[in-house]
């Protein structure tokens, strides 16, 4: 049974062309996360109403990403994403354009939607190219989604110190990234279905052997997703501090969990997924603790930045086992996927209204318990420690590890 053979130039420069893809959406939302206060006073809304519309996003993209298979399906994976990744750059501008609770809520909802729907294609194309090279690349292409929310969330803090108005910071932003995310789009792998394929089914229900792996999936995205959206707002109000400072939260968490996935496949292959997972808990709850006791602003982003790095390689390593938990990998991982966007629907809005009848700081004891739960469960993913497929150096070619 012997695979085919891939141009090893093609696949390399298809990495890359992806990798920059997945900075280019990681960009956007660093953008947005870092103007969160901004859009708050702009469309006069209090904690527990921006909570309602921070969970639009999460909603948005469950509605819409089980139409991305379909879309490459129709498409072709390459004119897909480059369709979809333009969509969402472009949504960029929508929430600092609402003036009102309602407005916003349905500017976040088509973000969301845009952004799930890229999300599910370019991860997609990643799964492929790490399937032709014959090793692991999902946790530094994670990285570069980390990377690329750094850079976005570091012009987003410069923006927020000098008090420029976020319509026109995520309007230039919006430009800038939708050009680079389409030229990225040029050198991806152009899959095209078989002409007999029947298009992805737009719903399934995960299997069993998903829903534990989900749950370990489900914490980390709850502690990522509350300290995007509220680590800048809690420094702000629960510590008083500067617009610029609490901007800045936000970048060293994002800072953290780059650097983590960056490094992040060497880590797993040396200590293998369990072992990586218990520690990232153990960092991971120890950074919500430090922010729940702290009544410093450098305490509170260090804490920020410790659950950053613990969260890091969570999610990827929860798709690899995912993949390797059962005789339909894409069921499972799609699973996973519906699971891990339920707690980002969750995580902004539970923050919200937990903050709205207590404080802040209450709201982020939640994000600490679920934090120790990566250490409870991280047993769960030693399906992710089976030994993965070695290819030698070849000259010219890589073969598909596939049967």
């Amino acid at each position: 049974m012997g695979g085919m053979v891939y141009d090893l130039r093609e696949v390399r420069r298809a990495r890359y062309a992806v990798a920059a893809v997945f900075a280019v959406h990681g960009a956007v939302t660093g953008s947005f996360a870092t103007r969160v206060p901004w859009i708050q006073d702009h469309a006069g809304v209090g904690a527990g109403q921006l909570g309602i519309a921070l969970a639009f996003p999460a909603l948005g993209a469950s509605v819409a990403m089980p139409l991305a298979g379909s879309i490459s399906h129709r498409f072709g994976a390459r004119n897909a994403l480059r369709g979809l990744i333009a969509l969402w750059t472009l949504a960029l501008v929508l929430p600092s354009l609402a003036p009102n609770l309602l407005t916003l809520c349905l500017a976040l909802f088509v973000y969301g939607a845009t952004a799930g729907m890229a999300d599910v294609a370019m991860n997609a194309l990643g799964v492929e190219v790490e399937t032709r090279l014959g090793r692991s690349i999902m946790s530094g292409l994670h990285g570069m989604w980390s990377a690329g929310a750094l850079i976005g969330s570091a012009a987003g803090t410069l923006a927020a110190h000098l008090g420029s108005d976020a319509r026109l910071h995520h309007a230039l932003a919006a430009v800038t990234l939708t050009l680079l995310g389409v030229a990225a789009c040029q050198w991806v792998l152009d899959l095209q279905p078989a002409e007999d394929e029947e298009p992805p089914p737009r719903f399934a229900l995960p299997p069993k052997s998903a829903l534990l792996i989900g749950a370990v999936g489900f914490c980390a995205v709850f502690a990522e997703g509350a300290s995007l959206d509220w680590s800048a707002v809690y420094l702000r109000d629960q510590l008083d501090t500067s617009a610029g400072l609490a901007a800045a939260c936000t970048t060293g968490f994002t800072l953290t969990m780059a650097i983590a996935r960056l490094v992040g496949d060497k880590v797993v292959d040396r200590y293998g997924s369990v072992r990586t997972v218990r520690f990232s808990g153990v960092l991971a709850t120890l950074g919500g603790l430090l922010i729940v006791v702290s009544d410093q602003p450098v305490l509170a982003m260090a804490g920020f930045a410790l659950l950053g790095l613990g969260i890091a390689v969570v999610v990827p390593l929860c798709f690899a086992a995912a993949g390797r938990s059962g005789p339909n990998p894409s069921l499972a991982i799609a699973g996973v996927a519906t699971i891990t966007y339920t707690s980002g629907l969750i995580a902004p809005s539970a923050i919200g209204g937990i903050a709205q009848a207590t404080s802040l700081m209450v709201s982020f004891c939640l994000v600490t318990v679920l934090s120790f739960g990566l250490v409870v469960f991280a047993r769960v993913l030693r399906a992710g420690d089976r030994e993965r497929p070695t290819v030698s150096r070849p000259d010219a070619a890589v073969p598909d590890p596939r049967p």
